[in-house]
This record gives C-alpha cells, sequence and structure tokens, in this order.
C-alpha cells in the first residue's frame, strides 16, 4: 500500500505508537463535537511562540529597537500557521509523521544528516527551557542557577505521570500553563501602559530590519524561536493522536478541524509572544535601558520601572511556566525525531534523561563560568542556530505535501507550496545574510 502511494519503503511502526489514534472523533456527532475532539495539538505547537529562548530574543529586541521588531513577530506568526497546515495535511493523507517521511523518501546518508540537524535544533531548544527553567526557579525561590539546571532533569516524572493519565491530560496541562502566561503578561502590559500608536506603527515592515545587522541578528533570533523545526516534526505526530475516519472526505474533514485548531492556537499565542516585546519597549527602550538582554536583569528592573512588586513575580511565574510547558513538547518532538530516522524506540523517560544531558552540559558550563551574564547571549544563540535549522525541516515538507504520488487526494494546492516555497527562500536567506554580516564582521 505505502508504495502504491509513492513511498519508496514501509512506514513502520505508527508515530507515538502509545497513543496514536487514542482520541476518539465519533463520525455520528454533531459538526462541534467533532470539531472539539480536534483541540489540543494545536496548543502544544504555540508553546515554541513563548518558550524562554523567545523571550531572550523579544527582550532584547524591545529593549534596543522598541517596537519596530514588532513585525517580525506578526510575519513569523503567518509562517508558523502556513507551515503547521503543511504539517497536519503530511500527517493526516500519509499516516507519516515528517521524521518517518524523511527517512522512506531520501537516501539513508541524507536521511542520517537530517536527523542530526533536527538533534542538534531539539538539543538548542532543551538548551533554552533548561536555563530559562533555571532562571525561573532563581527569580521565584532563590534556588542558584547551578542546582536550577540541575533539578530541571527531573522534569522526566512530570512527563511520565502525564503520560499515564493520557494524552488528554498532557494538552490539558499545556493550555492551563499557557492560560497563566497569558494572565500575568496582561497584567504587566496594563502596568506598562505602553504607547499604543507605536505598537501598531511596530507591526509595519521596514528595511532598517535587514539594512541592520544587530537587528537582523535579533529578527532572525525571534524567527528561529517562533517557526522552531521540533514543532514541524511535533505537530506531524501528535495530530495523528486523533482516530479520524481513512476515506477521503474524512481526511478532509480532519485536516480543516486540524487546521482551524493550529491557527486559532497560534493567533492567540502570537498575543502573548508579542506581549513579551511591547514589555521590553514599554519598560526598558522607553527609560533608556537599552542593553536589557538577561532574563534576570529584566526581571530586577520590572520592580523600580513600574512601581510594583507584582511585576516580577509575574514575569518569573510566566517565565517558569514556559519552561515546564517546552519540556513536555520538546520531549514528545525528541521521541519522534529518534524513532522516525532511526526506528530506535527507547522508554520516555531515558530519551528525556539521553536529551536533557546534552542540555545541562553546556547550560551548567556557561552558568559556572560566567554566572547569569551569560546566560542571555547563551539563549539567543540558541535561537540564532534554530533559525539555520529550519529550512532543513522545511524543505522536505514543501517537497513531500506537493507530491500527488505521496499525498493522493490532500495535495497541497499551487497557490499553498508556491507560499511555502517563498517562506523557505526568506528564511535561507535572512540565514546567508547573517552568516555574511558575520564573516565580514559587520
Amino acid at each position: 500500500m505505502d508504495r502504491l502511494m509513492g513511498w519508496s519503503r514501509d512506514r513502520g511502526e505508527a508515530s507515538l505508537s502509545d497513543v496514536h489514534r487514542s482520541i476518539p472523533v465519533h463520525a455520528n456527532a454533531s459538526t462541534w463535537r467533532r470539531a472539539m475532539a480536534f483541540v489540543g495539538p494545536g496548543y502544544l505547537v504555540s508553546v515554541g511562540y513563548m518558550d524562554p529562548g523567545n523571550w531572550a530574543t523579544s527582550i532584547a529586541g524591545g529593549a534596543q529597537f522598541g517596537y519596530t521588531l514588532l513585525v517580525i513577530a506578526l510575519m513569523s506568526n503567518i509562517m508558523a500557521i502556513i507551515l503547521q497546515s503543511l504539517c497536519a495535511r503530511l500527517a493526516i493523507a500519509s499516516g507519516r509523521d515528517l521524521a518517518q517521511a524523511c527517512r522512506d523518501a531520501f537516501p539513508k546518508p541524507v536521511a542520517w544528516i537530517l536527523w542530526l540537524f533536527a538533534e542538534i535544533a531539539i538539543i538548542a531548544t532543551d538548551i533554552a527551557e533548561v536555563v530559562g527553567t533555571a532562571i525561573g526557579l532563581n527569580l521565584l525561590f532563590g534556588i542558584p542557577l547551578e542546582i536550577g539546571v540541575v533539578i530541571t532533569a527531573l522534569d522526566v516524572f512530570l512527563i511520565l505521570y502525564l503520560q499515564k493519565l493520557g494524552f488528554r491530560w498532557i494538552e490539558a496541562f499545556i493550555i492551563v500553563l499557557l492560560g497563566v502566561i497569558a494572565v500575568c503578561f496582561a497584567v504587566q502590559i496594563a502596568m506598562a501602559d505602553p504607547e499604543w500608536g507605536a505598537v501598531i506603527k511596530g507591526f509595519a515592515p521596514t528595511t532598517e530590519i535587514v539594512t541592520n545587522p544587530a537587528m537582523l541578528y535579533l529578527a532572525l533570533g525571534i524567527i528561529g524561536a517562533t517557526v522552531m523545526p521540533h514543532n514541524l516534526y511535533l505537530h506531524s505526530g501528535v495530530v495523528q493522536t486523533r482516530a479520524y475516519g481513512r476515506s477521503d472526505p474524512e481526511k478532509r474533514e480532519a485536516l480543516k478541524f486540524a487546521t482551524i485548531d493550529s491557527t486559532v492556537a497560534l493567533m492567540f499565542a502570537l498575543l502573548v509572544n508579542a506581549s513579551i516585546l511591547i514589555l521590553a519597549a514599554a519598560t526598558f527602550n522607553k527609560t533608556g535601558n537599552a542593553q536589557v538582554a538577561e532574563l534576570g536583569d529584566a526581571h530586577s528592573m520590572l520592580a523600580p520601572l513600574l512601581g510594583s512588586m507584582l511585576a516580577p513575580k509575574l514575569f518569573a511565574i510566566a517565565l517558569l511556566c514556559c519552561g515546564l510547558n517546552s519540556t513536555v513538547t520538546a520531549t514528545l518532538a525528541g521521541q519522534i525525531v529518534m524513532e522516525g530516522f532511526l526506528r530506535i524506540k527507547l522508554p520516555p523517560w531515558l530519551r528525556r534523561l539521553i536529551t536533557r544531558m546534552f542540555a545541562i552540559i553546556p547550560a551548567a558550563a556557561v552558568t559556572i563560568l560566567y554566572g547569569e551574564s551569560g546566560t542571555g547571549m547563551l539563549l539567543i544563540l540558541s535561537q540564532v542556530i534554530l533559525a539555520f535549522q529550519l529550512p532543513f525541516a522545511i524543505v522536505p515538507l514543501v517537497m513531500f505535501t506537493r507530491d500527488r504520488a505521496k499525498m493522493g487526494a490532500l495535495v497541497a494546492p499551487a497557490w499553498l507550496t508556491v507560499v511555502s516555497a517563498v517562506i523557505a527562500a526568506i528564511i535561507i536567506a535572512l540565514n546567508m545574510k547573517m552568516l555574511y554580516d558575520i564573516m565580514v564582521g559587520a
């Protein structure tokens, strides 16, 4: 069957086999009930907007350049909506996640290289989570950063507990924490009282972003922090937890509901993502503190600038929630990547510990050698690494979803393929421009 559909190899075991098609979609239920069955995966994906690495790039961008980079947050959101819709299309049409599709479609050497890049991206994501969670623990409870980095390894037990309860519990956990983050930022924005006219202007494009190397570096970091490579693998796996029908009409309906879910979740996430930048612009840039990039510095300066001790507490709570959220999604993405590319199935706790060890070593080294001053740069660097890895996930995704032999009736329309290809070209061009700036020392 797989070969008849244009795939060179059998799929093998289903993506996330322990929860594959575990959430029922009742064909005889109302349209509303069927749509609600698909609510959840989009919110797992939206966590990529709010992970601690995104905080570092958004705070640095808002502090240095005010509201100018809001247009990058908007552009990143649009890119994410389009690309995540392609992920859902690939999964529902072919029954494969992106890692499985790459393994099946490419020669082994190419697939191994793509696997290596995907693992590097997940490690970069995990570094951001380790550092961000450690800073959150330090800000809330005074735990030293070095100890906080080690404590983050224990989050594997949280994930194991949620997995035992069922996949819906994992989604509920994510959504509740997202709600806490949104409330925290809503209160802080109200305290900061930004210039709303300048905020609106910030969503308009400007050529300065490309011509200014420092602004481009942060802009690329924001794109990397938003359209995260592991999210593409993640969404193509978790959408298959729904037991939708096998016929083409049922698959089309599943794609429609999955796309609505991810679009709504990402639009909600844009509000939170933009709030981080707006808060930094309204507090730090407005008062001349343009060099604020460290999360600890941002936390300590909020109280005197906003005249309230509530603001830094909310900041720390939201940061810790972000770290916990990102932990869950990165674990699932890591499982999808390893099993999909290599067909190696490890227990979730072992997979999590391996990934986290690769993240803890550099994070611990930086905190020990440079203390808090080095964590901000490490977070921003991790997001730039993600931006460089993006094309190696986006290009195969576009290739697969435009192939009628592989996708059947759910092949991507021509306009969607063109738009997706333009997104890939923009990201590759930005990467090349930044690499050139670094090499010539601009």
